[in-house]
């Protein structure tokens, strides 16, 4: 693919565009409607939110991708807090979707936050999309998803080491940060700040 785009970091000019993207990334998706344009909005104040990694996709004047990420925590079993990144929701606009864009701007932005010291990545997302970026499933490496039994292998829990062998000997337990739990009912007031949606109740949907 020709590089018609640009990545850079958002800007607050930025914001409500890279809310409007998100919302109609994810409407209907996970949910009848979604979250993730509220989840954006409170984590740019969220103490865990890194600025420096915070990015925007942009092609012919248009916000077509975004990215932020967030500082977390593995807790291991030997009583070390290891601290690592976490990142979405990355967000491709629907009709430049499937086009190679989500990968383009989530390499870029990983080789960004290994240059910020980023030792490690955590997310929750699917081993069919990150795996073709070095993701694995966290569980086989020791690494367990707190809001499940640690025997269980969770497919979408996934981490990748940005530094080689930062997560030699380690073993523990990671949480997202909280900034991602937010309150629906906060999250229906701000969607009716957006233009009305139909929600539906789709197959596949996780809620």
């Amino acid at each position: 693919m020709n590089q018609d785009y640009t990545i850079r970091l958002e800007t607050k000019n930025d914001y409500r565009e890279a809310e409007q993207l998100t919302r109609e990334a994810f409407w209907n998706v996970y949910r009848p409607g979604c979250l993730e344009h509220y989840v954006l909005h409170v984590l740019r104040d969220d103490p865990a939110f890194v600025p420096e990694l915070d990015f925007v996709m942009e092609r012919d004047g248009r916000l077509i991708g975004h990215v932020m990420y967030l500082r977390s925590e593995i807790h291991g079993d030997d009583g070390r807090v290891i601290p690592i990144m976490t990142f979405g929701p990355i967000s491709i606009a629907p009709d430049c979707k499937g086009q190679g864009y989500g990968i383009r701007l989530l390499r870029c932005s990983m080789e960004a936050a290994r240059k910020l010291g980023a030792g490690a990545l955590a997310i929750t997302g699917n081993i069919g999309f990150y795996g073709k970026s070095g993701f694995v499933v966290a569980s086989t490496c020791g690494i367990h998803y707190f809001a499940q039994p640690r025997e269980a292998e969770v497919p979408y829990f996934l981490i990748r080491e940005l530094e080689p062998g930062f997560l030699d000997g380690v073993t523990g337990v990671y949480r997202d940060p909280e900034g991602y739990f937010v309150d629906e009912a906060a999250a229906e007031a701000f969607d009716a700040l957006f233009p009305p949606r139909e929600k539906r109740k789709l197959p596949g949907q996780l809620v």
